[in-house]
């Protein structure tokens, strides 16, 4: 394994650099019957297009998604499923002032270090332009979640530098209401305050960072395994996997190290035939294995790297140097963090379901 793929059921392997010709995903492992066809993306897709608001990147991309094969007369077959998406507004000569030059914050040196060679064209490999693929495919991943178990994921902004969301009940959180801001904060009173916290970061050319929480329902129990292959394990492998995490956290996160168990611990109760818990402190896993619970996750993202003021840094020949990154970029990121973040988490709950399917 070189990196490029993630799934053992349900496996996904992307291909494609910021400034090439196009991402491609291939998804093996899709059960066959499945309706499927081009519209089904739009909704995902056009929830990270750059270009989508002010306080986001300016590039202009259309991602829309070709469907290659794995699809015949509107429904998936079984086989192989390739889907493509197009690069149409990459701006290459932005970065040719940065050819020999480590951006600080970037993966530069560490890709270079690591193959001898890097596309210095927004970052190659390493941009997120790469996660366009990974929202196409987790369109097909929550399908097959809707179809076997309701299953509904979705995201939002929980915070922007030091402004939080008051959202009582994430599992009630709807999509309409993560929608009706730019910022895709369902708290409408701190998505305005994150909007100016955006906009004068952007004014001050730079950034700022943010925490995404990520709330899963009608997540059946049972899915996981123990110790190596643990649902919050590959969960957190998932969300690493993503440019920019700094941190994942399930449940109560890094609060439960300041609780006692008498109040972490979440007790057992009835919801008529159904054993659930009074509280959900464990955020939906124990054990590595899915209870049934909702499932919560939260997720921090560092300030963007690339940002319009001198740096100090060295070239690829180790001379002292200053670097200003020009080029469109987001002034935080994750806004459009939310569809893919959605997207590698029901990945790994569709790749578990058909581990499970396999053994029950």
């Amino acid at each position: 394994m070189t990196g490029n793929s993630t799934g053992r059921m349900l496996v996904l392997t992307t291909a494609g650099e910021s400034h090439g010709p196009s991402q491609v995903a291939i998804l093996d492992g899709v059960p066959p019957g499945i309706p499927l066809g081009p519209s089904d993306f739009d909704v995902d897709m056009a929830r990270r297009r750059p270009g989508q608001s002010a306080i986001v990147t300016q590039r202009k991309e259309a991602d829309e998604v070709l469907i290659l094969s794995g699809v015949f007369e509107g429904v998936t077959t079984g086989t192989s499923l390739a889907l493509q998406v197009r690069n149409v507004d990459a701006k290459s000569k932005d970065y040719d002032a940065l050819k020999d030059v480590f951006r600080p914050g970037h993966a530069d040196h560490a890709y270079l270090a690591k193959y001898g060679v890097r596309d210095h064209r927004g970052g190659g490999r390493a941009s997120a332009r790469e996660t366009v693929t990974r929202v196409a495919a987790g369109v097909v991943a929550k399908k097959i979640l809707d179809a076997a178990h309701g299953t509904r994921i979705l995201a939002y902004t929980a915070s922007v530098g030091d402004i939080d969301a008051d959202i009582p009940d994430p599992a009630a959180v709807a999509l309409a209401d993560i929608e009706a801001t730019p910022v895709r904060c369902p708290d409408p009173d701190a998505a305005a305050r994150m909007i100016q916290a955006i906009e004068a970061a952007r004014a001050a050319r730079d950034s700022i960072g943010g925490v995404a929480q990520i709330v899963a329902t009608n997540v059946p129990p049972g899915l996981g395994a123990p110790v190596f292959d643990k649902l919050k394990a590959d969960l957190a492998k998932a969300l690493f996997s993503i440019p920019a995490v700094v941190g994942v956290e399930l449940g109560a996160g890094f609060a439960a190290a300041r609780m006692r168990g008498s109040a972490h611990d979440d007790r057992y109760t009835m919801d008529g035939d159904v054993v659930v818990t009074t509280t959900n402190h464990h955020g939906g896993i124990l054990g590595g294995i899915s209870t049934g619970m909702p499932l919560l996750l939260r997720v921090a993202l560092k300030p963007a790297s690339s940002i319009p003021q001198p740096l100090d840094t060295v070239t690829t020949d180790g001379e002292a140097t200053t670097v200003t990154t020009k080029g469109r970029h987001d002034p935080c990121l994750v806004p459009r963090f939310v569809p893919v973040a959605e997207a590698m988490v029901a990945l790994v709950l569709a790749d578990h379901h058909l581990r499970q399917r396999a053994i029950a």
